[in-house]
């Protein structure tokens, strides 16, 4: 149990860590693009391998379709109210944090919570295979966790949060995405195959649109047309690591 809360920790970290780097470190937002972009890549992999996959094998399609479906349009919806927020930006280290500070930095803070459950949800829940944690979501979300702290966090700078606020901030991330993971592995182990398997595709709808709508954007503008060749990278590393 208590491995789960450890894992969905250790994964959440790469928050603190990037946002660390931000504050201390003068990192060219190039690099900062395709670190992003190769999280990508590896995110795409975990959801279609590990999430999506075990769905099918594990429900079958019309439970895996249906809950896919349905963490698209949940996460898109809160998407939209969490931009309307001010947390539009919380990826892009250029746009990130403009306009009221307190509705920006609180909009950033959320969509960054939102980002993070589903994964941390899905990790814990790895474990319950009996063959220990997935590999392939840990390294994807450990991997995409560090460009989220370090553009998040100039964001949060540009509202004039200090540094200490800050890093409370993304602590306040950690142990939100630890108990998740716990949440995952305490849940997921009392549902009926078919009802976990929704839950899983749930999350890997959530986790595409989430992609798709803040990363894949954001790696492009900052990281130029090389991340295409990035995030290829990153996704055969997910199908390596889940062979």
């Amino acid at each position: 149990m208590w491995t789960a809360f450890m894992w969905g920790g250790i994964s959440a970290s790469a928050v603190v860590i990037g946002a660390l780097a931000a504050l201390f470190l003068k990192i060219p937002k190039r690099v900062i693009g395709w670190i992003m972009a190769f999280g990508t890549g590896t995110l795409i992999g975990a959801a279609a391998f590990e999430l999506i996959g075990d769905a099918l094998n594990d429900g079958g399609i019309v439970p895996t379709a249906i809950g896919f479906t349905s963490g698209a349009v949940v996460y898109t919806l809160f998407d939209l109210l969490i931009s309307s927020k001010g947390g539009a930006g919380r990826k892009r280290s250029e746009n990130a944090g403009k306009g009221d500070s307190n509705q920006s930095g609180l909009g950033i803070f959320a969509g960054t919570v939102m980002d993070a459950i589903p994964e941390s949800i899905m990790l814990g829940a790895s474990l319950l295979t009996g063959n220990g944690v997935s590999v392939v979501l840990v390294v994807s979300i450990f991997v995409s966790n560090i460009p989220e702290g370090l553009s998040s966090t100039v964001g949060l700078q540009r509202n004039k949060y200090s540094r200490s606020r800050i890093i409370l901030l993304w602590l306040g991330v950690l142990i939100i995405s630890s108990l998740a993971a716990l949440g995952g592995y305490l849940f997921l182990e009392q549902l009926p195959d078919e009802m976990a398997a929704a839950i899983g595709a749930f999350a890997g709808g959530g986790i595409i649109a989430m992609i798709c709508s803040t990363m894949m954007p954001e790696a492009f503008e900052e990281g130029g047309p090389v991340v295409g060749f990035i995030a290829s990278m990153g996704l055969l590393v997910s199908l390596l690591l889940d062979i």
